[in-house]
């Protein structure tokens, strides 16, 4: 709902760390309190089931790929003097797990965009999608087998970027900036990972926004149609008008949000 821009609720006004006041827009709790005013504790579990079913989806997919393309083993390398060694491994396991993750996604994005339009439908109050099978009959009757898969290139594209950036980062600075002689360089190079995962999931960030918008976007739903968006022509299309607006990270934070100016 944030992403699509809803914002029902007015901001307050509160102040920064430097200690001027500014206008914050409702946070998580604010937000889930008015959505249970309006719709009741159900309205926060729309979109639940077929969401559940594209993660259930996208893990047995990985799966099945793990087991039909098995990586072969590689012998840990972490010295400086096999840098090349290292960094083979690296590009090897990324590509492998890149192939997972494209797969995976292409196979459940088709639930991602019912559970996409189930939740944005708390906008117009509308019932257009109330079940996933009436969901894909309405898919493919009004929009054939590409409605199922709007969104997909930026999502493939953000995901894609991801692993590599992340994986990428991480060996060189366990690499280059962790030493081998230092006592705790193991458990440093355990948590690099995580921390540049973090770091570069705010930088991809806006592949999932166009992605998710693109997925509800003209789709006869309030949400989707002006003058939450224009109707959009391609997912470059929303992406320059989002950085027009500077949007391109609407909906990141779910806690400190300010109003944009």
């Amino acid at each position: 709902l944030l992403q699509v821009g809803h914002e029902p609720l007015p901001p307050t006004i509160g102040r920064n760390v430097l200690g001027r006041k500014v206008l914050y827009l409702p946070g998580f709790f604010t937000y889930a309190r008015h959505i249970v005013e309006v719709d009741g504790k159900r309205g926060l579990f729309r979109g639940l089931t077929p969401r559940l079913i594209s993660s259930t989806l996208s893990t047995i997919t990985r799966g099945s790929v793990k087991k039909a393309f098995p990586l072969e083993d590689m012998e840990h390398v972490s010295n400086k003097d096999d840098v090349k060694t290292s960094l083979r491994k690296v590009v090897k396991e990324t590509s492998h797990e890149m192939m997972m993750q494209c797969v995976s996604r292409v196979v459940s994005h088709p639930l991602h965009v019912i559970s996409m339009r189930c939740m944005v439908q708390f906008v117009g109050r509308e019932v257009k999608y109330s079940g996933v099978f009436s969901a894909i009959g309405r898919i493919f009757k009004e929009e054939g087998i590409l409605g199922f898969f709007v969104g997909l290139v930026p999502h493939v594209l953000g995901d894609v970027i991801f692993l590599w950036c992340c994986n990428l980062l991480a060996h060189f600075i366990n690499t280059y900036a962790v030493d081998d002689n230092f006592s705790q360089a193991s458990v440093i190079r355990s948590y690099t990972k995580f921390v540049m995962g973090i770091a570069v999931s705010m930088l991809t960030y806006p592949f999932l926004l166009v992605g998710d918008l693109m997925a509800v976007n003209n789709c006869g739903l309030r949400a989707g149609l002006p003058p939450y968006a224009p109707a959009f022509t391609s997912w470059i299309h929303c992406w320059r008008y989002l950085s027009a607006q500077g949007q391109l990270f609407r909906g990141s934070s779910l806690l400190f949000r300010r109003a944009p100016m």
